[in-house]
């Protein structure tokens, strides 16, 4: 449910978003550059000096007083005094205008909002290929660490089922721990039904064993396999898809390299090394050869590719 709670309010936050045109996107910056020259809170109405039902004529007396005030001529050497009064003049048009002010009243009585559209974001920063990149696979990434969790997490309670399962099959319905070793049936297969011929089935039926306080999954050969909490596969932020990607890479990379170590080797050395107790007899049994390959093989895995020393018998 909070799922789902979660992407209706990311779907209205979304639709609302797309909603603002560029009018809205020039008021949006026209509010964050006032308050980050005049302070925070600053609006239009304020800087003005005037209130926010004031007529139009009261706009423009305002504006003109305001103006002989940040003119440049009147504040040389004062920083940002075009900047200033540049705005001034745009903060003016807008509350001239009767469309574009009943515009700026709704955000003046609501509120800017903080989420204003990616492609509102995107003109202002205009993000590279690479931040792009980056974006996309960190938030890929978090999202599928996301679901590892809840994964994780649903595992987790299918383990505790099935063990609660086993052990009432074991121990009956008061949950009384008995001593050695019992094997008994457990559905997890779902419910039984009727089969089109009125057979009763009974589902996946299960073999296992309950030994003490622990639960083992019967396999055909005799074997048991414990169930517990290590069978549900933790969430990692290696076992996202960019991380494990590039691990594979560099193991791959890591072959390469001690594939290309073992070319390398000298003809003779190899020889020594894979042939009989005689050094450079060159005799090698299909076995020997065999077991020297896989030992080969081995060795340059752990070694990370690093060429083996020879060892002579004397």
């Amino acid at each position: 449910m909070r799922l789902i709670h979660l992407l209706l309010f990311l779907a209205v936050l979304v639709t609302t978003a797309l909603a603002w045109t560029k009018e809205d996107h020039e008021i949006f910056d026209l509010v964050s550059a006032l308050e980050a020259a005049e302070g925070k809170g600053t609006t239009f109405y304020s800087w003005l000096d005037i209130a926010h039902t004031s007529s139009t004529s009261e706009i423009s007396k305002a504006y003109r007083k305001k103006s002989l005030q940040l003119h440049p001529d009147k504040n040389k050497g004062v920083k940002n005094a075009h900047e200033r009064f540049a705005r001034l003049g745009v903060v003016a048009a807008i509350l001239r205008n009767g469309e574009k002010r009943e515009r700026y009243d709704f955000f003046y009585k609501n509120g800017v909002p903080v989420w204003r559209g990616t492609g509102y974001y995107y003109s202002r920063f205009r993000p590279g290929l690479g931040t792009v990149a980056v974006f996309l696979i960190i938030t890929t990434s978090g999202v599928q660490y996301v679901v590892q969790k809840l994964n994780y997490n649903r595992d987790l309670k299918r383990i505790d089922w099935i063990i609660e399962q086993a052990r009432t099959a074991a121990w009956g319905s008061k949950m009384s721990p008995q001593d050695g070793q019992r094997k008994v049936k457990v559905n997890l297969g779902g419910h039984p039904r009727m089969d089109q011929d009125g057979n009763y089935v009974p589902g996946r039926m299960v073999d296992m064993v309950v030994e003490g306080g622990d639960v083992y999954m019967l396999e055909k050969d005799g074997s048991m396999l414990p169930v517990d909490y290590d069978s549900a596969v933790a969430p990692s932020m290696g076992g996202t898809w960019f991380l494990a990607l590039v691990a594979g890479l560099v193991q791959k990379a890591a072959r390469r390299d001690g594939s290309a170590t073992e070319e390398t080797r000298p003809e003779t050395e190899t020889e020594e090394t894979e042939g009989s107790d005689v050094p450079g007899s060159g005799s090698v049994t299909p076995k020997e050869e065999g077991a020297g390959r896989t030992g080969r093989a081995q060795a340059t895995t752990m070694a990370g590719g690093r060429r083996r020393k020879n060892v002579r018998k004397k």
